[in-house]
């Protein structure tokens, strides 16, 4: 038998059966929660019960609806019987007066309200553009989806992934695989990224690289950053590297790029390839405007400028730095360590400007086995190395010559000078009392202790013991032989020894020690037996 013909609609009795809800011949629902798909406008409507029986064809300004959702195309295949319907040819979904999508092709169930675009599609939302060629847009859960590449732009970025993820209602995006945001400022690359359209906020969510400018390169696996604001909190040990040698690392950083200013919480490395610096604390703080940073409860910094290390711990402290010079300030409980020079102080300061160390409140240096003290002191360097040591009221310079004896120089100000590590000279200025004990040139031993009282004295110093000793001519002096000395006889009245608080290692400049009053010897008449309590 011949193929029956398809039954052609005329173009009257067409628009006349659009205008009118098309009833399915049975219930196409098979979620009890579906709505109907209508049909409401096509210049043609045809059909074949016998080769297509549950397909009407149409064509020309179709246009469809579903709930608050209006579908258009130029031609398309309806599906009532299944609720359902192939659009083809100048695409277009709109729903609200928010949301439009456009694309060549779209396949629409009206059972699970899925809408399937397909080639050149594209999904404008407000201010928020989403393109690609395939695109799977869930109406029931207001989420749109690609999985083959795409590109999310909004007013500030765009974003490329192969996989990506859109809510309309929510503006919250998700990227994955080879995920890269443009900004006219920065470049994001990540390979998993979270992102709000309209607050502009980037969630990190996994192994993330920002290029700033060119000139700052932020390293981070989760945390967010404000693309608006261009602040930042950066969690997992993130990094933040400056293109000037500057690099801050963390726990937890929060920063603003436009300000340029830093803030780092628990173990944070502050480092400076530049000035061969770095600066650890629990909390630490840069700005790149004022060139100033703070470090605070456990702050270290070391210098490794040099090939001797300085390490300088204090409560706090601050650093600064104008068009050249930099300065270091440190506050409560200072001490540090150098393998030649070590100290502690209430207080410090050191300016490469003119390379002069400041320590106040009760300062003492430890050289060899020198221990310098006084009210302040001015340590002064040359290429990194101390060369000359300025001690302020209640000057006092002390030297172990063994175990039981300590060579021993007062005054109101000494200038001890330096060479290569080791003390070669001290002037003693003003009220100059001394304790020394003069060696056997043949065996080394102690001839005795030898006392004075002068206004100024000098002493010279060779392979770490004293050479000679210059007073002025109105000095009175006393050479006493060791035997029957009385404890009082062997240090001057402001003599004090503490060992016990000099750092050995980096480690202990960690320790704090109690603030006591610097020791002074009982005047009794026991004999010299060991060193002062």
């Amino acid at each position: 038998m011949p193929a029956k013909p398809v039954k052609k609609v005329s173009r009257q009795r067409s628009i006349q059966q659009a205008q009118k809800p098309l009833v399915p011949m049975v219930n196409p629902l098979s979620n009890k929660r579906a709505t109907l798909v209508y049909l409401e406008n096509s210049e043609t409507i045809t059909y074949d019960d016998v080769l297509n029986p549950n397909v009407q064809v149409l064509k020309g300004n179709i246009r469809f609806r579903h709930d608050n959702a209006l579908m258009y195309c130029d031609s398309a295949y309806f599906f009532e019987k299944n609720n359902s319907m192939n659009a083809y040819g100048n695409v277009r979904l709109v729903q609200g007066d928010t949301l439009f999508v456009y694309g060549d092709v779209l396949y629409y169930d009206g059972n699970t309200k899925l809408a399937r675009l397909r080639h050149n599609v594209r999904m404008v939302n407000r201010k928020t553009t989403l393109v690609t060629d395939s695109l799977n847009y869930d109406r029931m859960a207001n989420l749109a989806y690609y999985y083959t590449g795409g590109q999310i732009s909004d007013p500030l970025n765009v974003l490329n992934s192969v996989w990506g993820e859109y809510s309309p209602s929510t503006n919250d995006a998700v990227f994955r695989n080879k995920v890269k945001l443009k900004n006219k400022n920065f470049v994001l690359s990540a390979d998993t990224l979270k992102y709000n359209t309209k607050s502009s906020i980037a969630n990190i969510v996994g192994p993330t690289h920002i290029l700033y400018n060119e000139e700052t390169n932020i390293y981070s696996n989760r945390g967010w950053y404000n693309t608006a604001t261009e602040r930042s909190m950066l969690l997992n040990r993130s990094r933040v590297v400056h293109k000037d040698g500057k690099t801050l690392v963390a726990d937890t950083i929060f920063y603003d790029k436009k300000q340029n200013y830093g803030e780092g919480f628990k173990k944070v490395v502050m480092t400076d390839s530049v000035q061969k610096s770095t600066l650890y604390g629990e909390y630490c703080y840069y700005s790149d405007k004022t060139k100033n940073g703070l470090a605070t409860d456990s702050a270290l910094l070391v210098d490794w400028s040099s090939k001797d290390t300085m390490s300088v711990h204090a409560d706090t402290l601050f650093t600064s730095k104008d068009s050249i010079y930099n300065v270091v300030k440190g506050y409560y409980h200072v001490r540090f360590f150098r393998n030649d020079v070590q100290g502690l102080a209430d207080s410090i300061a050191y300016s490469s400007r003119d390379s002069i160390m400041n320590l106040h409140g009760e300062p003492v240096l430890w050289a060899e086995n020198n221990q310098l003290s006084g009210d302040f002191i001015q340590a002064f360097t040359k290429n990194k190395k101390i060369n000359k040591v300025f001690i302020q009221q209640q000057a006092v310079a002390i030297q172990h010559e063994d175990s039981v004896y300590y060579n021993q120089l007062s005054g109101k100000e000494i200038i001890a000078y330096v060479d290569s590590g080791q003390l070669k000279k001290v002037n003693v200025n003003g009220n100059a009392e001394t304790i020394y004990y003069p060696r056997d040139d043949k065996d080394s031993t102690l001839v005795g202790m030898n006392k004075t009282q002068s206004s100024f004295v000098v002493m010279y110093l060779k392979n770490k013991k004293i050479d000679k000793v210059v007073l002025t001519s109105s000095s009175t002096g006393t050479m006493d032989p060791l035997l029957g000395l009385n404890t009082s006889d062997i240090y001057l009245k402001n003599f004090f020894w503490i060992e016990d608080q000099r750092p050995k290692k980096v480690k202990d400049l960690f320790s704090i020690f109690p603030k006591t009053k610097r020791f002074k010897p009982a005047t009794d008449k026991k004999s010299a037996s060991g060193k002062p309590k």
